[in-house]
Order: structure tokens, then sequence, then C-alpha cells
């Protein structure tokens, strides 16, 4: 409620907020908190025999990721990256994995907390056969050095990570970068995990406990 009081509409109530100005069934707030909370796996008492019953089959048979039609390596600089046998500390590697995307098994995927978008290069697109997917539109990417990026558009692109299936939007640009593409923010918060480029490992809260997946480094 950062709006002016004066300015709001007593006539309506929010139970969420506390205060005046907008109805609890239009509070965006309130929405996005239950939302969360749901996909935590609480408020479920409140479902209905039927919904609850259709949200524990979905929780306990989550849709299988398809078999990967191809396998796509470093598409533009750095080297290839394998699995190692353990991880030495002190280090200091990115966070790199590899990650079914739509029908292709990616390597060198950054996951990058420090991104606000995800990115993908064109050649990686052309390379899945997607390119038609992709829809038009130029937007400047700023990187730390000043540098400028203009995307060729954006693109949805499904991502399969453990059980977590993700319809995951892309900007498309064409230029050469060490990684195939960037995870950042918009992607480790849709899917709530906690990156560790310490320990090289991505790790998903769950009731069960903690599931995590290594990095390629």
């Amino acid at each position: 409620m950062r709006s002016n009081p004066d300015r709001r509409n007593p006539d309506f109530w929010c139970e969420f907020h506390n205060d005046h100005g907008h109805k609890t069934a239009d509070c965006r707030l309130l929405e996005g908190e239950v939302e969360h909370l749901q996909k935590q796996g609480y408020l479920t008492d409140l479902f209905s025999a039927k919904d609850k019953q259709s949200y524990m089959k979905n929780r306990q048979e989550p849709p299988k990721p398809p078999s990967p039609k191809r396998t796509v390596n470093v598409i533009s600089g750095g080297e290839e990256v394998n699995d190692a046998d353990g991880l030495i500390i002190p280090h200091n590697d990115p966070l790199v994995i590899s990650l079914l995307i739509h029908d292709s098994n990616v390597k060198r995927v950054l996951i990058d907390p420090g991104s606000s978008m995800n990115i993908i290069l064109l050649r990686m697109v052309n390379e899945m056969r997607m390119g038609d997917k992709i829809v038009p539109k130029e937007r400047s990417l700023f990187g730390f050095d000043n540098s400028t990026v203009i995307t060729k558009g954006n693109i949805v692109l499904t991502t399969f990570v453990e059980r977590v299936i993700k319809d995951t939007k892309f900007q498309v640009i064409d230029t050469d970068m060490d990684y195939n593409m960037i995870l950042g923010r918009s992607w480790i918060h849709d899917i709530d995990i906690v990156p560790y480029t310490l320990y090289q490992v991505i790790k998903f809260p769950s009731q069960r406990g903690i599931r995590q997946i290594r990095g390629d480094q």
C-alpha cells in the first residue's frame, strides 16, 4: 500500500493489508502470496475433495520430460565442459550446468543471479531448429563493462530440471560468448532454487528435504 492514503477509495477494504484502497479479492500481493504458498505445498486443507485429489495426483506423478533429440555442445568460445569427478575448494568457477531445453540436451548453461533476464544465442536457437518461433523485437542489453547488445527478439522454450517443468522466456542475441545460454534471476525465482557457486550445486527446497544437481565445472 504505497499509494497516497488520501487518494485511496474509502469504499474498498483489503483484509490482507488491513487498509482502504482496493478489495481483498483484487489484491495482487495476496494473490502472489497464495500462489507461492501453493507451490510450497501449503493450503491444501482449503481445497475441495476433488481439487485435493487432483493436486496430490499431479505432485505424485509429475510430467515426464521428453527424451532429448540432440545434444548441443559449445556453440561459441570457451572449452568443452565435462562432468568433474570431484570439486577442489577454494575455486572461483562460475556455476555452469547441462540442461534439457525443449527437446535438446544443452551444455554450457550459465546460472547467473546477477542477470535480470534469460539470454540465449541465436545460433543455439537455430541448432535447436526453433528459429521460426522467435518473436522479433529489438531491445538493448547492457553489460557491466558498458557494452551494448541489441536483441533479435524473444522466444519461449520449456526448461526441464529435476521435477520442475517451466516455460521460460529468453532474449535472443547474435554475438560471441562463452556460454550457450544464461539463466538469470527470473528463472531462478520461478522454479524456487538456490544456486551455490562455492559448492557448484543448485538446491531445490521441498517438503521432503533438499534435492540438488551439480554443476559441470
